[in-house]
């Protein structure tokens, strides 16, 4: 079923009926997207009323050094603001959610760390974290923070010179929209010398394959897909409706307008993340004893020494 556009999960009942008696006793696995994030002050990239973006690709980042120290410069503003981000109403139900036995696990395409701030146990950060920087020669991993503190050493002013980041479009990945960047100075690796990039996956870069693997196997332990935020337009996400779907999972599908997989969905809900995440929330009742005895593996990602 296709359910009809609304604008708040409050204001279309019966639809919302629909789809707790769809989700009601299942285990539910759950992909976000940017959407989940608007409400906490971090724009998505394709929603309805997003200006139009171009992300920077890996091949430009790594082959182009006017693009690497545009990028820099840009995210030197824009991270502090998403550093600043809180969880918002629909983070802490998924976590109220996964309390109970509902929801097994997360696989957000954010990197803004919002649903472990909440308190979420199993996520899997599928395009990575805002807070780590790698080397991609010796592989070293260091802190987001600590580069901060090189990078303001380096340019020193540059920050204050572009002004209140409220005043400065800022991008899910801690990106910012800033025209004078040629004066600024990109921080190499300290241990090699090496070019640094956030732990992100980039347009153009592919997602780890173990960090799929432990996607597909969360899908897998779950009863139901449900998508929460995502216009499902990279197939890094989609991929994971189409494996539901051909499972025979139910997939609901909660984002403001059109979505890739809305072909799959068993149902649709045009409506606001957090306010439908919320009323799911107060909806839908823990799994049976039984069923909560077979929730998903441990899932939670490996961690990485952090220089």
């Amino acid at each position: 079923m296709t359910l009809p556009a609304q604008s708040r999960a409050d204001e279309c009942p019966d639809d919302l009926d629909r789809v707790v008696d769809l989700l009601a006793g299942r285990r539910l696995a759950v992909l976000t997207g940017a959407g989940l994030s608007t409400d906490s002050g971090i724009p998505d990239y394709r929603g309805p009323d997003s200006p139009p973006r171009t992300p920077m690709t890996y091949q430009q980042f790594v082959g182009d050094a006017a693009f690497r120290r545009h990028y820099w410069a840009r995210n030197h503003v824009g991270w502090s603001h998403v550093r600043r981000a809180e969880p918002n109403a629909g983070h802490r139900a998924l976590v109220a959610l996964e309390a109970r036995g509902v929801v097994v696990g997360v696989i957000t395409q954010n990197v803004d760390l919002l649903h472990e701030d909440a308190g979420s146990r199993h996520v899997i950060d599928l395009h990575g974290r805002y807070d780590r920087v790698i080397c991609l020669s010796c592989a070293t991993v260091i802190s987001r923070a600590a580069l901060a503190e090189r990078l303001d050493a380096l340019n020193p002013g540059f920050t204050e010179s572009i002004g209140d980041v409220g005043d400065v479009e800022i991008a899910p990945d801690a990106d910012a929209v800033i025209e004078a960047t040629a004066h600024f100075v990109v921080a190499p690796c300290e241990r090699c010398g090496g070019l640094l990039k956030p732990e992100i996956v980039y347009f153009g870069e592919n997602v780890p394959r173990e960090r799929v693997a432990r996607a597909f196997a969360l899908v897998d332990a779950a009863d139901a897909l449900v998508v929460a935020g995502s216009s499902l337009t990279v197939m890094s996400g989609l991929r994971f409706v189409r494996h539901a779907a051909k499972a025979g999972q139910p997939v609901v599908i909660i984002n403001r307008g059109p979505t890739r997989g809305d072909a799959l969905a068993t149902a649709k809900l045009d409506a606001g993340t957090s306010e439908t995440l919320r009323a799911l929330d107060a909806r839908l009742r823990s799994p049976r004893p039984d069923q909560a005895a077979a929730a998903a593996p441990e899932l939670s990602p490996g961690s990485e020494e952090v220089a």
